[in-house]
């Protein structure tokens, strides 16, 4: 018996041998990938460790003293953490709510055009603003909406009203925040639905119309569930973001005035991290930013493939 195993364990190592043999300019390729997620993403989670320490320059990570969960503790009794945690959630909340259907409703638009020369004129407009760094676009937001000069204003005194100071009201931040990321990502996130889109069977649509579907009809019975996959997944890595908002966008359009509403976890890891040199610290918050992340993933992987048999595994 003990020889039976023996030879199979052989035979499966030799098959297997044999098979990598086989597909070995496909792991080649694959390789230079692998290599680049064990150096970036798996040996720099060492450094996690750190939220543990009482990090010093001077002892390095492994010289620095174990404190255990003393930097966690400091986090949640800090005054303003949950404030910023608040902050943090209703901004990618709304995001959610109302940046994510926008895309799927542009791909949608786009895939019902048949004059492809205004079809390309309107996709490479939409797409341009994601090639913008925050740094650019931020200062067109603010130039836009600029108390003296800028064109909201210009209209609002035009019709005889005193001019706003959005970017420095506590009521209207959050919504710019809001809006100029749907403007700068959804031609850029509208692109994979684009691709779901022009998957689907073109079968589907000529028998849809033999039945006498109309265009909703199409829409509704063929094209949404064709990609109702897609948007699911995207959905669940949308809600693994909840805790991480833009640091450059935050940075470039905020100021003292509404750090109420929008100080944020990205913003506050800056400021006692870079600033204060409290690295410990915001390794503490990173650590918890992915924990929870990692959660809200798997939590909601779990009731996809349970209610509806999609998932990411």
């Amino acid at each position: 018996m003990r020889e039976k195993r023996e030879k199979a364990t052989k035979g499966k190592a030799k098959t297997l041998g044999m098979r990598i043999w086989k597909c070995r300019y496909l792991y080649l390729l694959m390789l230079p990938t692998v290599v680049w997620y064990i150096v970036f993403r798996y040996v720099p989670m060492m450094g996690t460790q750190i939220a543990f320490k009482n990090y010093s320059f001077s002892k390095g990570i492994w010289g620095s003293a174990w404190v255990g969960l003393k930097n966690f503790k400091f986090l949640f009794q800090y005054p303003d953490f949950y404030n910023i945690l608040r902050n943090t959630i209703v901004i990618n909340i709304y995001n959610l709510i109302f940046g994510f259907p926008i895309p799927i409703l542009l791909a949608l638009l786009l895939n019902e055009v048949r004059n492809v020369v205004f079809k390309k004129t309107v996709q490479t407009v939409v797409y341009f603003p994601h090639f913008l760094s925050w740094v650019i676009f931020g200062g067109l937001i603010i130039q836009f909406l600029g108390p003296n000069s800028g064109f909201i204003n210009s209209v609002i005194k035009y019709f005889g009203g005193e001019p706003i100071f959005f970017l420095s009201r506590s009521e209207y931040f959050r919504g710019i925040v809001v809006a100029s990321n749907i403007i700068k990502e959804t031609g850029w996130s509208a692109i994979v639905y684009l691709a779901a889109l022009a998957g689907i069977d073109t079968t589907l649509y000529e028998a849809a119309v033999m039945d006498g579907a109309s265009r909703f009809k199409q829409l509704r019975y063929v094209t949404l569930p064709g990609i109702m996959d897609t948007i699911i997944i995207m959905l669940i890595l949308k809600i693994g973001y909840l805790l991480d908002v833009s640091f450059e966008q935050i940075y470039v359009m905020y100021n003292p005035a509404v750090y109420d509403v929008g100080d944020v976890l990205s913003t506050f890891i800056y400021r006692i991290g870079l600033q204060d040199m409290q690295f410990s610290l915001t390794t503490a918050i990173g650590l918890f930013q992915s924990i929870i992340g990692f959660l809200l993933i798997w939590g909601t992987n779990k009731i996809s493939k349970r209610y509806s048999d999609v998932s990411m595994w």
